[in-house]
Parts: structure tokens; sequence; C-alpha cells
């Protein structure tokens, strides 16, 4: 993953951040998911982090951009998925 810069960070478009401007606490916009490489990273960050509502946000804006990551569909084995099959067991919508 490339790292990103202060200035390249400020270039990005509002839609490659998971959390825009003004949300939380801060005034920045946070996760960067411009490429499926930083949208992984966003994930496993809001999974340690983050407050429920940021987790399904970034979880959603990572589904809606790379829909086919395997944490965004709730399989494999990031601390994501296993949170997805547990609640989808809960529920009675299976989740193996």
């Amino acid at each position: 993953m490339a790292e990103l810069s202060s200035n390249g960070r400020k270039a990005l478009p509002r839609d490659s951040f998971a959390l825009p401007a003004g949300s939380g606490d801060s005034r920045k916009p946070a996760y960067p998911v411009e490429d499926k490489r930083h949208a992984v990273a966003a994930l496993a960050r809001v999974a340690r982090n983050g407050t429920p509502a940021e987790k399904a946000a970034v979880r959603g804006a990572v589904k809606k951009k790379f829909p086919d990551l395997p944490s965004s569909k709730g399989k494999g084995s990031s601390a994501a998925a296993a949170h997805n099959r547990k609640v989808a067991r809960r529920a009675g919508k299976g989740g193996s």
C-alpha cells in the first residue's frame, strides 16, 4: 500500500473516504478507501477502534466500493467477518 501523504489525502475526493468530514469527534474525513488495500486497512482499523455506527458506515462504504472483498461480504477470517457471522446466526439467518 502506498503511503498516503498529507497533500495526497487532501487531494482525494470525498467519496474516497468511508466517513465524511464532521463525523464523530473529528472534523476531517476518516478511513480512506481509495483502493482495495486502503479499504482492507480501514476495515481493520475501524474493527479495533470504531464505534458501532462507524463500523457499520465503514463496512457499508467498503461493500459499496469493493463488493468483491471477502470481509465486505461477511466472509473470511477478519474480525469484521466473524462479527457479521455472529450477528447473522443470532438473527436466525444462518452464518457458518
